[in-house]
């Protein structure tokens, strides 16, 4: 529910203690008002009161009536030179409640006074004492309804609790608006970033870019991306680690018997001055370099830790063409060419590290294919790009994929994609494009060649995706 909610509970105390603050103005504005209505008051019963002075014959009774109902009083009682004169005069209905003199009359008294009046609906007559205006004399005493004078406070109370309603709307509505600004919306893109890696904390592209302005968010920001960079290099410690302990066992039974069979044709050259040693050399060198293969390939995958992409904008075509010189120089006279299809002025968010690793393993996987069947073939690497990402793909014209590989792809130590291979060049490469949020796959694979694609995207992708 909306109250529920950070900004829905600033906006309610917002308005509750504008309101708050709008009643401590209230009373004082009420008191003040009432003062000032029984001043008017006063002033226009001197005024009748000096009309009738002034008048040296008697006034007749309609006039007198008239006088007193512009006042807006019941008598009028004036005092000058020591002397008390009823000026004007009229019947009095009811007793009289109360005598209020506003000559010394102090803030506490006036609130107390129209707190009372406002509370008590009862018709009441009152007297009023106050000092004439002008110094017309020492003192000027009328007598009044409070009907008409209540009804007044109430009409002008209504308009001052209207209008604080109106104030306390506003405050809160902008300071709301400024709340979610400055608090709410860097909160959410917290939450929304946090929520986010959840769902593939092995992407590096999730990891939060902090953006904050406010010194606290942006703190917690930046142990956010310390928080989340820390966590996908052990994940992906763990992942290799798991992987690697899985491994191990046929690792080492593997590895034993290659050992064995280069250590008794070791023994044999050492021993023995057999002629069919000169043909048992090529099949110790061949048992050793596999050993070293197998070796070095599990070693490099079973590293303690890959470090996350660096992600910047970088040019493709320099890329490709370094992964191409450097396996025409590995080809030596093998019957091997290589095709480039990259624009020159393409660029593309990447680490290029390990975007050339992951090249350097597809192009080497096709060309060790190629040269296996004993046929020539070809290797073409081209790009383009789209509204979505950019795509990177890698062709040969090689003999295809076995069924096994294609059934294990991408899995370590089972998707090797040649005899004696350990698919531990597809895992990493898939590994370290998961890692720029992408992925690789694997478009056709027949007697007509190979097809490989690395897709980067420009936006993060879900999770599904990025673990495809």
């Amino acid at each position: 529910m909306f109250l529920n909610s950070l900004s829905g509970r600033f906006l309610m105390l917002t308005v509750v203690f504008v309101m708050l603050a709008e009643v401590l103005i209230f009373v004082p504005s009420v008191a003040r008002f009432r003062e000032d209505y029984l001043l008017s008051r006063l002033e226009r019963a001197q005024i009748a009161s000096l009309a009738v002075l002034a008048s040296e014959d008697m006034l007749d009774e309609d006039l007198e009536k008239e006088l007193l109902e512009n006042a807006g009083v019941m008598n009028v009682v004036l005092r000058r030179d020591e002397m008390r004169q009823l000026v004007l005069s009229s019947p009095i209905p009811d007793p009289i409640e109360a005598t209020f003199d506003l000559r010394d009359a102090g803030p506490w008294d006036l609130i107390r006074d129209a707190i009372g009046c406002l509370i008590d609906p009862r018709p009441q007559v009152i007297r009023v004492i106050g000092d004439p205006v002008q110094k017309a004399g020492l003192l000027i005493e009328v007598t009044m309804p409070t009907g008409e004078m209540r009804h007044a406070m109430l009409d002008y109370g209504l308009r001052i609790l209207l209008l604080s309603a109106l104030i306390s709307a506003v405050t809160a509505l902008l300071l709301f608006l400024s709340v979610r600004g400055f608090l709410v919306a860097p909160i959410r893109h917290l939450v929304d970033a946090m929520q986010s890696y959840a769902a593939a904390p092995e992407d590096a592209r999730r990891i939060i870019a902090p953006e904050a302005s406010v010194r606290e968010l942006r703190e917690a920001e930046d142990a956010l991306r310390s928080m989340q960079t820390d966590l996908t290099g052990a994940l992906r410690q763990k992942e290799r680690l798991a992987q690697l302990g899985a491994a191990v066992a046929k690792i080492s039974h593997d590895l034993r018997n290659m050992l064995t069979s280069a250590q008794l044709f070791a023994d044999r050259m050492e021993t023995s001055d057999d002629p069919a040693v000169l043909r048992a050399a090529p099949k110790l060198v061949n048992s050793i370099s596999r050993a070293i293969s197998l070796c070095e390939s599990t070693l490099a995958f079973g590293k303690a830790e890959e470090p996350a992409p660096r992600l910047q904008h970088m040019q493709l075509a320099p890329i490709v063409y370094d992964v191409v010189e450097s396996e025409r120089l590995a080809v030596g006279a093998d019957d091997v060419s290589y095709g480039e299809n990259v624009p020159a002025g393409m660029y593309l968010r990447a680490d290029p590290e390990q975007l050339f690793r992951v090249l350097t393993n597809l192009v080497r996987n096709a060309r060790q294919a190629i040269i296996a069947s004993g046929k020539g073939g070809e290797i073409c690497i081209s790009a383009e790009e789209s509204d979505d990402g950019w795509t990177i793909t890698v062709e040969d014209t090689g003999p295809g994929l076995p069924p096994k590989a294609r059934e294990y792809l991408f899995q370590p130590f089972q998707g090797g994609t040649r005899k004696g291979g350990t698919g531990l060049g597809l895992a990493i490469s898939a590994d370290l494009v998961r890692g720029h949020g992408g992925r690789l796959d694997l478009r056709r694979t027949g007697p007509d060649g190979t097809v490989f694609a690395i897709f980067l995207p420009k936006a993060v992708i879900s999770a599904p995706e990025a673990a495809a």
